[in-house]
């Protein structure tokens, strides 16, 4: 049996993808984002649900698309039996160009050695790949200047098997300030360098700036794309995307996609004041019924959960006692009656009238939700309920 294991809410995803559509406007492409593993969620189950509902798919120029990181996640999503369109987002090495092509992705592309490496594989495999060229405008990431893109773009105007389908750019801190801050002066930026590129290429492009923040936040950033990948998982940007909201007269609601489970290893009394787990870092207070699961950092349970993490065993918190370790922790379960070995845990998600949520653990070792979800060891079995 599984001794831990991922569950994907099939109604939960398409709940949100309704939501994000309707924010949207059915105009307008969606992109799903499903890099790193849909975002720990699991790609193939993600996008086997989310390429079969109907407000992804969309009507006409609308439909949907999916969006990743590299080479191997276009494989996987056409391995999976994925048609509709793929943009690849991240760098793609000149060694991958080849297989890129063939695959029928979509590029982002920033450098000229990417140019011409997709250009001699279209040119040899007898294809035309699509590519969106992508614009620095303030993240300073990944991006072609505004100085360097008219010689960029005429490089790819000449380059025989490309297509320049796209232009796009990535806003900075809409999570940090919400929609008066830095955006703005990246979209003046944007709008600018979109100009000088269709002027030189003589034709309007597929223009894209919007990941999930201002896609909810933004209405002048959603251009004819919008790329929503946490969001589409049920989770917020950041707290302060969801306190704007919250203020405004429609609130958007999200629906968390994941729940995250183990089950109850074996159990044993310590006696008060006994150490616990590596480093006898934690004593417990009274004579405790300690219960180890098996599960640990190499699951994706952070080591700073460590005496800190609280977990649901018969919708009670359970605290984390000592250290977490590579493939167990150990809970305090004194004060939950009954408890069985092999009973189900919930380290992530609900049970009963409790719920232990991203946000709580990202806030317990000072980071953010992605990181929680994305950590998740792909290694673990996703089932889609």
């Amino acid at each position: 049996m599984d001794r831990s294991w991922v569950e994907i809410s099939r109604e939960a995803l398409r709940a949100n993808i309704r939501t994000l559509r309707a924010i949207a406007g059915h105009d307008r492409i969606l992109c799903a984002v499903v890099k790193a593993n849909a975002y720990g969620h699991g790609i193939r189950e993600a996008a086997s649900v989310i390429a079969r509902d109907r407000a992804f798919c969309g009507i006409g120029t609308s439909h949907g698309w999916f969006g990743v990181d590299d080479l191997g996640e276009v494989l996987v999503l056409r391995g999976v039996g994925i048609v509709q369109p793929i943009l690849v987002l991240g760098y793609v090495p000149v060694a991958d160009a080849r297989a890129v092509v063939r695959a029928g992705a979509r590029v982002t592309i920033t450098m000229p050695e990417t140019v011409r490496a997709l250009a001699s594989a279209a040119q040899s495999l007898r294809r035309t790949v699509a590519v969106h060229v992508k614009v620095e405008t303030g993240a300073q990431r990944q991006g072609v200047s505004k100085r360097d893109l008219p010689a960029f773009l005429r490089m790819i105007e000449r380059s025989d098997g490309l297509t320049l389908e796209g232009i796009s750019t990535h806003l900075a801190d809409v999570e940090d300030t919400g929609p008066d801050g830095f955006a703005h002066l990246q979209l003046e930026r944007f709008d600018a360098t979109v100009r000088i590129a269709e002027r030189i290429v003589g034709r309007r492009l597929l223009r894209h700036a919007s990941a999930s923040a201002a896609t909810i936040l933004l209405p002048d950033a959603r251009f004819d794309l919008v790329r929503c990948g946490i969001s589409l998982y049920g989770l917020w940007s950041s707290q302060r995307v969801c306190d704007i909201m919250e203020r405004r007269d429609r609130f958007v609601r999200l629906r968390p996609v994941l729940s995250w489970k183990t089950i109850v290893g074996p159990m044993h009394w310590v006696p008060r004041g006994a150490p616990v787990g590596y480093g006898c870092t934690e004593r417990v207070r009274r004579r405790t019924r300690i219960a180890v699961l098996p599960v640990g950092y190499w699951d994706g349970y952070d080591r700073g959960l460590s005496s800190v993490g609280e977990v649901l065993i018969h919708g009670k918190r359970c605290k984390v006692i000592g250290r977490v370790c590579m493939n167990m922790i150990m809970v305090d379960v004194t004060d939950v009656p009954r408890v069985r070995l092999e009973d189900e845990v919930v380290l992530i998600g609900r049970q009963r009238r409790a719920e232990v949520t991203t946000d709580e653990l990202a806030g317990k070792i000072g980071t953010i939700n992605y990181e929680i979800v994305t950590r998740i060891n792909p290694l673990l079995p996703r089932r889609v309920a």
